[in-house]
């Protein structure tokens, strides 16, 4: 076992904390009260390759690993949570869907635009009624010829508005089949494809989310990803990897917040000392400062087993929940240090406390990471 970070992870966090201090925090406040998408930044980031930093070197990515990932994903979200979600949802969701199962004419249509920004991409599973139910989805497609007549909705889709690209899982057979459903990849543009409302969100704000809306849309058959019936089957397999985005998302948003808790704890003065000086703020310290390291090699492990091909359904659903309960505890231990300045905007934990619950909610809550590991461990 090897704890060090390899060359390119440090070289990547150096590269990030470089460019987000200029592009990134100057503006968090800004983005995040207008709820502003900045989709100029994602272009940045695109050019820097960190939009497609799993995609091969041969389809334009940066031909990187899972480790690297995280740390990309990890550096972000210290700054501006909401970026680093953006970043995540692109890249493991809506780009890895395609270059893990798309052909290889699908990969060369879609994963170089991807991969460098010029498409932001966007992922539609979750419906109205059908949150973590998601067999039980209203969206359907009817073979018509060469094509699909799509009809439906999907919500909380991460770039529902902005996104040029979405991979779209909806209902071919059956409701509740699980080889009922297939993934198609939606442009822009394409008739009877539109976006619906866009979500006024308790954090995450600078992270678009926003309805996709399906009325007799004809998508074709060769945009279709993998065989009919496997669209089920293939999502859980690409939330197997989005769990680690999320948790390397908390990950991120614990550190941010811990490091801005240590800092103002030696700064603020209490009794004539130092508040660190006193066992229940110092005791918080270390409470916070084991639990990221527990979410850290929890993340990696799971990042070396999916780097590997190994099975990492038990070992993602772990990290993603630790480490995404552990930061909403950090956060908000990082706001009660602060005290009555921890509750307003001129600190940056205020903005981590919102942003962290998300991380137990999105791509599979707490509940169902429970049940994905029980599952797996009686089996």
């Amino acid at each position: 076992m090897n704890f060090d970070y390899n060359e390119t992870q440090l070289m990547i966090a150096q590269s990030i904390k470089d460019f987000a201090e200029k592009n990134i925090r100057p503006y968090i406040m800004e983005w995040d009260e207008a709820q502003i998408f900045p989709i100029q930044l994602f272009k940045q980031l695109g050019e820097m390759g960190f939009m497609g930093v799993l995609v091969p070197e041969e389809y334009g990515g940066s031909g990187l690993g899972y480790h690297e990932y995280i740390t990309v994903v990890e550096e972000i979200s210290k700054v501006d949570p909401s970026i680093g979600l953006s970043v995540a949802a692109h890249n493991s969701l809506c780009t890895n869907h395609i270059l893990t199962f798309g052909n290889e004419e699908q990969k060369k249509k879609w994963l170089p635009k991807l991969a460098t920004a010029e498409f932001i991409g966007a992922w539609g599973l979750t419906e109205h009624n059908t949150g973590s139910d998601a067999g039980g989805m209203n969206t359907t497609a009817v073979k018509d010829g060469d094509h699909w007549i799509v009809n439906g909705a999907k919500n909380f889709i991460t770039h529902g508005i902005s996104g040029d690209v979405a991979v779209v899982v909806v209902r071919t057979g059956e409701k509740g089949d699980s080889k009922g459903m297939t993934a198609f990849v939606f442009e822009k543009g394409m008739k009877g494809f539109s976006s619906g409302k866009k979500e006024n969100k308790l954090g995450m704000r600078a992270s678009e989310t926003a309805e996709l809306v399906f009325d007799n849309c004809r998508v074709p058959d060769e945009n279709r990803l993998g065989e009919v019936g496997e669209g089920f089957v293939q999502a859980m397999k690409i939330l197997d990897g989005g769990r680690i985005s999320i948790g390397a998302l908390s990950l991120g948003i614990s550190k941010g917040a811990y490091e801005a808790a240590l800092k103002y704890s030696k700064e603020r003065h209490q009794f004539g000392q130092p508040i660190s000086n006193f066992q229940g703020i110092s005791f918080k310290l270390a409470d916070m400062a084991t639990e990221i390291e527990a979410s850290e090699l929890l993340l990696h492990k799971a990042a070396f087993l999916k780097q590997k091909h190994k099975p990492v359904t038990t070992s993602g659903a772990m990290a993603k929940m630790y480490a995404s309960e552990a930061c909403v505890k950090i956060a908000n231990d990082a706001v009660q240090i602060h005290g009555g300045y921890g509750y307003t905007k001129d600190f940056p934990v205020e903005k981590f406390y919102r942003d962290s619950k998300l991380c137990t909610i999105g791509e599979g809550t707490t509940e169902i990471q429970k049940v994905v590991i029980s599952r797996n461990l009686l089996k």
